[in-house]
């Protein structure tokens, strides 16, 4: 591992703990909770892969 990219690590933490979330929200039975982690799931993993793309296309990666 030469560098690392701080970015990508940061949407895979914040991945990650949205999946958490999730589980948390199941937990306390709540809805709002589980749609909102979901949501929030898709978006930060969208914004992941449209970053590394982004990042592959320049030649950063």
């Amino acid at each position: 591992m030469k560098n690392i990219k701080w970015s990508l690590l940061i949407y895979a933490i914040l991945a990650a703990a949205s999946i958490m979330g999730i589980g948390v929200a199941i937990s306390e039975k709540s809805v709002l909770g589980i749609i909102g982690c979901i949501l929030a799931v898709i978006v930060i993993m969208g914004l992941g892969f449209s970053t590394k793309k982004r990042m592959r296309e320049n030649g950063k990666l």
